[in-house]
């Protein structure tokens, strides 16, 4: 396994992770159940990922061929359950995660999409799809209108980021680092978006 294998597999491994600690909160946020929870954390986890493989016929799936993102999200969940006396004391703690596990996703994707020898613009739309779609599996299934479909900055700050990448490349930066800032300017983005309340205007009906 090569350097930039290596470091996207720990790349994708820790933001499995990081959707796997958003999801779990999200679940105890509405008092559900233990088992409620263990299955919000693995939609989470590996929603966005899995239509990702979908979509470019990469199947099975890489979840159902690695038995290591099985333990890392089963693992997140674990460690949810034992310290989520002291999480619960941090309201932005959720999406903190999310945030995090957006710019891990969205690289990760991205890089499969040129591993498949697809177009930068198919690369960033999969990208975007990988970060952003287990967040929308995790909301439908808690009844909430998913975080990429309101006003917040979401798919947006994904769509920058991995442009970003592909900016870098251009410039013939070591792919790893321009993986690393683009990953850190998602993460920045959305970091700054729960700081300072940035979003998009609401659209409503002309007579609203």
């Amino acid at each position: 396994m090569n350097a930039t294998i290596l470091i996207r597999e720990i790349m994708e491994m820790l933001g499995t992770s990081a959707f796997a600690f958003s999801g779990a909160l999200a679940a105890m946020r509405q008092r559900l159940d233990v088992f409620g929870v263990l299955v919000i954390t693995f939609a989470t986890a590996i929603g966005g990922g899995t239509i990702r493989d979908m979509m470019i016929g990469n199947t099975p799936v890489a979840w159902l061929k690695d038995q290591q993102t099985i333990a890392v999200i089963f693992g997140s969940y674990l460690l949810t359950l034992i310290f989520r006396p002291y999480l619960r004391h941090f309201s932005k703690t959720l999406a903190v995660f999310d945030a995090v596990g957006l710019g891990f996703a969205t690289i990760v994707g991205l890089q499969r999409g040129i591993e498949a020898n697809l177009s930068p613009t198919i690369c960033i739309t999969l990208g975007m799809v990988s970060g952003c779609f287990g967040g929308v599996v995790r909301d439908v299934l808690l009844n909430e209108i998913p975080l990429v479909f309101r006003k917040d900055i979401y798919a947006s700050a994904s769509l920058l980021g991995g442009s970003l990448y592909f900016l870098f490349a251009s410039w013939d930066m070591f792919r790893p680092l321009a993986a690393t800032l683009s990953m850190l300017f998602i993460i920045g983005v959305r970091v700054a978006v729960l700081r300072y309340g940035w979003e998009f205007p609401g659209m409503k009906t002309p007579e609203e």
